[in-house]
């Protein structure tokens, strides 16, 4: 089977070398602005642990958007019937951090992986344990078996530094009372959270909790299977900015992005999927990693569809 994976993944490189490079940085976060480009990685984790890599799969990359899905699964995990009735599920259709949509909605954002919705579920997480980043970094120290991920500060001084729309945002929903820890500490949380670096081998290891359907490395539970379908069902209309339909698509698999140009795509009671390129799109996608990720759902045909 080894050789099986081996051969899948040689293909996958194939495909992507030519784009590797492709797309821009997120330059509007100074620190990930200095991030080479001409950077690749993709792992495959089966739900029994095993890793399967190419490229730059062990360089760490700020997981920015990605942690979202982590966070709202430690808050499923304890408050569930909590946030839903401060966060939609629905896709935006507008941009991650639209001010006017959540105006127009009375501070309630649309779904937990644009910049509000992530905002509620930080401060939710907070609200519910004292500390949301630690919780975070915790759960994926443990998820991943690297005692030493965690957040990179010069990345999380300049987000915070040119976080001016995240602080309308928040502020606005705690004009509508949709906020229930003081605003500077939920978005002091909220980078440092986003500003986690991680590697694709250790992004494909934390993945493992949804393909094991909830489950966790030690055999614990943190969801029940419902909840983990949930989330997943929320990565697929709403895990990748405003391109969830093309992804689907395209890729066919639940897949969160950051804008630090990794993505995370679960193939349920199987594997869990990273890839990683620096360049974005258009849309805030990465560019050669959606592009693997297609590639490997066209070689083994894996899909939810």
């Amino acid at each position: 089977m080894s050789e099986y994976y081996d051969g899948v993944l040689d293909e996958v490189m194939e495909r992507v070398r030519p784009y590797i490079g492709a797309g821009t940085v997120a330059d509007y976060i100074p620190q990930l602005a200095k991030v080479d480009p001409e950077q690749f990685g993709f792992t495959m984790a089966t739900v029994g642990g095993d890793l399967h890599s190419i490229g730059s799969a062990t360089t760490r990359f700020s997981m920015q958007s990605i942690t979202k899905v982590f966070t709202l699964a430690l808050v499923m995990g304890r408050s569930d019937h909590n946030v839903w009735a401060r966060v939609h599920r629905e896709p935006s259709g507008n941009a991650f951090n639209s001010l006017y949509q959540l105006e127009f909605e009375n501070g309630i954002a649309r779904n937990p992986f644009i910049n509000p919705g992530a905002i509620v579920v930080t401060d939710q997480l907070l609200n519910d344990t004292g500390d949301a980043f630690t919780a975070l970094r915790d759960l994926l120290r443990e998820e991943t078996g690297s005692p030493d991920l965690d957040t990179d500060h010069r990345t999380a001084a300049s987000e915070l530094a040119t976080g001016d729309r995240n602080r309308a945002l928040a502020y606005l929903m705690s004009g509508f009372d949709n906020m229930l820890e003081p605003v500077p500490e939920v978005l002091d949380h909220y980078v440092r959270q986003c500003a986690i670096t991680i590697s694709c081998e250790e992004l494909a290891l934390a993945g493992l909790l949804l393909a094991r359907h909830g489950r966790r490395a030690d055999g614990t539970s943190l969801l029940d299977q419902g909840q983990a379908r949930r989330i997943m069902a929320l990565m697929l209309t709403c895990g990748t900015y405003d391109a969830a339909g093309e992804f689907a698509y395209r890729i066919g698999l639940p897949c969160k992005s950051g804008v630090g140009g990794g993505i995370l795509a679960i193939v349920p009671g199987r594997y869990s999927l990273a890839a990683w390129g620096p360049g974005l799109g258009e849309k805030g996608n990465s560019v050669s990693a959606a592009l693997a990720l297609e590639a490997f759902t066209d070689i083994t045909g894996f899909s939810v569809f």
